[in-house]
């Protein structure tokens, strides 16, 4: 679902859900010691050893893998293997240095990346700042409409300043910008292999160069994607020979070809199988930080919800522990909260406490919520919730909001688009039209709470629903000003406070991921760092 809309793809959800976790743990394979019986882990035990290749179940056939597109699941789980960005996210979901050894900010305005020297592309030309300059100013060309253009949106000039140095001047101080660096916004490709290839750079004609621990192999369209080691890659040499990525939008088809160990592992455990994998004697079942929710957005503040009451009210009626519960299968636990907790990593809990304790609690009151309508004179008024066949953290949700209107006195009619209208909910402003919300799941490619938060800033192309307040612009801009994590973080808190208290978004649940390895490998991560981190790299055999 390639669309200009940067962690929100609603449906998408329904392929990697996971059970629910509570506690922590090392490394350790769901069904383990805890309160639930399951742990969280940020990797999977490491690789005792090499393998010629292994196989890998994405839902989806990546459309193209330009990582100007590189927005959902399937593209960027094969694409950070092959393309590597100047910083890089860690398993850990913190940051470290990539393509750059060295990243030095001295002045908020301007940022400086030092390349590692001697790193080979994989047609065997050696890295430049040119290279760099010409891969990152693909971004801010609007003929190319680059996914990630809003990461740029500050950035005043990339030049370079030396062989091995690339300078970003900024229009301002961006606290988000150099996080970026760490996910495809910060991608490195050869300029001059780009420059040939042109439209066809990413596609299954066209190819890739870049640096990554493996190169792209055969692509055979609607069927599987192979990689192959990069023996000239500058760090540590791949685990497996190859990879093969096979294409199996059938959950059940994908369920049996795990179970039965036609392929090795996947990120996408079908959540109406989780019972069947935790069982399975054929592999494990694994679970990490997954930074990601389900929420609905507000479409339009023009109609019924233009009423923060009637907002409030939804928030209130709608059965979120019952939906987390019995629509997503105990895969998920509700929350109040638009964001999950490992995105305020790095801010002491006292700074942010009174702040998020004040948010609205996940219990219903319909009393409450009733009397909110009345005060509204919102009783017996419509409002159009969107639904689609894609999972059911958007069709069951959409019943489930239906419900919560029909409890409070509100008219709540359910439009059912088809998945592939669906899609442009998160970029065409006309395809909202008629509508007051729809469900969609936003996750994280930085460890930042403020990526979702800054949405709401007026204008923002993910400010679905229009939402203006300069008090609260003003907020998002005193934020994104402050380099400093932990006072970023107390700043980030209120905004939190804000947008709870206007409903701008409605959270429903947040679920950590899962991992399905057989018994042949291991050495894969278990949080949503595999979206952006060289993960194939470390998979290799278990014993």
């Amino acid at each position: 679902m390639p669309i200009p809309s940067r962690r929100r793809l609603a449906g998408r959800a329904a392929a990697v859900l996971a059970l629910i976790l509570t506690g922590a743990g090392c490394a350790a394979p769901a069904g383990g010691a805890g309160a639930t019986g399951t742990h969280l882990s940020t990797a999977t035990p490491p690789a005792r050893g090499d393998i010629d290749g292994f196989t890998w179940a994405l839902y989806a056939e990546p459309p193209v893998l330009d990582y100007l597109y590189a927005f959902d699941y399937p593209q960027n789980t094969v694409l950070a293997n092959v393309c590597e960005s100047l910083m890089r996210w860690t398993p850990q979901l913190t940051m470290e240095p990539g393509l750059a050894e060295k990243a030095s900010n001295p002045d908020p305005t301007t940022w400086v990346y030092d390349l590692r020297p001697n790193v080979r592309f994989h047609s065997g030309a050696t890295l430049t700042a040119d290279d760099a300059v010409a891969s990152l100013n693909r971004h801010l060309d609007p003929e190319l409409g680059s996914y990630w253009a809003e990461d740029f949106k500050n950035v005043d000039s990339i030049e370079k300043t030396g062989p091995l140095q690339v300078t970003v001047h900024l229009k301002g101080p961006d606290a988000l910008f150099p996080q970026a660096m760490a996910n495809s916004a910060g991608t490195v490709a050869n300029a001059a292999t780009m420059r040939e290839q042109g439209e066809s750079f990413g596609t299954a004609d066209g190819g890739l160069d870049c640096t990554g621990p493996y190169r792209l192999g055969e692509w055979e369209q609607g069927q599987s994607l192979r990689l192959d080691r990069f023996d000239g890659y500058w760090g540590r040499r791949a685990r497996a020979g190859h990879v093969t990525f096979r294409f199996l939008p059938d959950s059940a088809a994908r369920t049996n070809a795990l179970l039965t160990g036609e392929v090795d592992g996947s990120f996408a455990v079908p959540p109406e199988s989780l019972s069947r994998f935790r069982a399975a004697d054929s592999g494990r079942l694994y679970a990490g930080e997954n930074l990601t929710n389900i929420n609905l957005a507000v479409a339009d503040l023009g109609g019924t919800l233009g009423d923060v009451r009637v907002r409030r009210a939804l928030m209130l009626a709608l059965d979120r522990e019952g939906f987390a519960k019995g629509a997503m299968r105990g895969a998920a636990f509700p929350t109040g909260s638009l964001v999950a907790k490992e995105t305020w990593r790095g801010v002491p809990p006292e700074q942010i406490a009174g702040q998020l304790a004040a948010l609205p609690p996940v219990q219903r009151d319909l009393e409450q919520a009733k009397r909110l309508v009345e005060e509204a004179g919102a009783r017996g008024k419509k409002v159009t919730v969107a639904s689609s066949p894609l999972g059911p953290d958007v069709s069951l949700l959409a019943l489930a909001v239906q419900d919560a209107g029909r409890r409070i006195g509100l008219d709540v009619e359910i439009r059912t688009i088809a998945p592939d209208a669906f899609t442009a909910l998160f970029s065409d402003a006309e395809a909202r039209k008629g509508l007051d919300l729809f469900p969609y799941t936003y996750y994280f490619s930085i460890t930042d709470p403020l990526s979702l938060y800054a949405n709401f800033r007026t204008g923002q192309f993910e400010n679905y629903s229009g939402y203006s307040d300069p008090g609260y612009d003003a907020v998002v801009d005193e934020a994104n000003a402050e380099y400093d994590p932990a006072k970023r973080g107390a700043i980030t808190a209120r905004l939190a406070r804000m947008a709870a208290d206007e409903a701008v978004c409605l959270p429903v649940a947040e679920y950590p991921g899962t991992v399905f390895l057989n018994k042949r490998i291991t050495g894969a991560p278990t949080t949503i760092s595999y979206m952006y981190y060289p993960w194939a790299a470390e998979v290799g055999a278990s014993s």
